[in-house]
């Protein structure tokens, strides 16, 4: 029987654990195949029955061109119980797996939001008390790193009371990276100090001053036409816009939200403060400084 695994890694290992747990396995006695080891040869022997019962075999797909004659044996294997874990499993495979037993998806969150939203519902897991924030903070700072995120919440169970972004990023010790929607954002509703530090994280991270000029046009740019368009459609919502303007429904909302602050005048000045910045930069002027001067002017 097969038991197969995909999604993402970190996922992918805790329920293969979890499943052989319900069946009084351990997976770390559980004979386990990867890399160059998965061959037809090596994975042979051991899908033979054994005296004491089924076989049990974890085989690694991940990062493993697999064979046919590999899929096969395991297709057909006969007393054997064998845990596959496929990562990024085709849906040629995951048909195979489903015919020959069972396959278990399990995707993984991308954005920040649903990110944090998994954070969340571990730390609920745990008894812990962690508030949105401070689950918003661990998906910025790991982003898809799932394992760090629960490493950091093992650690936080031995804090008591509410766990808030200040108590967290103490313990964690990392700095959430910069975002340069977050600081068009904070410098258009009148938060300077919020926008620059945004900026400094942004460029202590490595980001090139040149791009993120180009990402405030790009972005500010998208907010005018934002403007625009809730002067003829008031109740428009991203995915309007989104459809609109032929972007993604994340930077529309973005953008939407700098655009409900402003009317066509405040736009208009806006964008051309920072048309006048991007030319002070392209021709000689300090890139750090010309975009703190900026985002300060923005707040005003």
């Amino acid at each position: 029987m097969i038991l197969a695994f995909g999604g993402h890694r970190y996922l992918v290992e805790e329920a293969a654990r979890r499943s052989l747990t319900e069946r009084r396995l351990n997976m770390r006695d559980v004979t386990r195949l990867g890399g160059e080891d998965v061959t037809a040869e090596k994975l042979a022997p051991l899908l033979a029955p054994s005296l004491f019962g089924d076989s049990v075999v974890i085989v690694d797909f991940d990062g493993v061109k697999v064979g046919k004659d590999v899929l096969e044996l395991v297709r057909s294997a006969q007393g054997a119980l064998v845990v596959i874990l496929d990562p990024s499993a085709p849906v040629t495979r995951q048909k195979v797996y489903r015919e020959a037993g069972e396959f278990v998806s399990t995707p993984a969150p991308e954005k920040v939001g649903d990110v944090a939203g998994w954070a969340a519902q571990r730390a609920r897991e745990r008894k812990l008390k962690l508030e949105r924030d401070a689950a918003l903070y661990l998906a910025e700072v790991f982003g898809s790193d799932l394992a760090s995120i629960d490493s950091e919440l093992e650690k936080l169970s031995f804090v008591d009371g509410k766990l808030d972004r200040a108590l967290v990023s103490r313990v964690v010790g990392k700095e959430a990276p910069g975002d340069s929607f977050a600081m068009l954002g904070a410098a258009t509703s009148g938060k300077p100090a919020e926008a620059l530090a945004q900026l400094r994280r942004l460029l202590a991270s490595g980001e090139d001053p040149f791009k993120l000029m180009g990402a405030v046009v790009w972005q500010y740019s998208l907010v005018a036409r934002c403007v625009a368009v809730l002067q003829d459609e008031p109740s428009a919502n991203e995915h309007i816009v989104s459809t609109r303007l032929g972007v993604k429904p994340y930077p529309a909302k973005k953008a939407m939200e700098v655009a409900r602050r402003v009317d066509e005048r405040k736009s208009r000045a806006q964008l051309s403060r920072i048309v006048q910045a991007d030319l002070a930069m392209k021709s000689g002027g300090d890139p750090a400084t010309t975009l703190e001067r900026l985002l300060v002017s923005l707040s005003l």
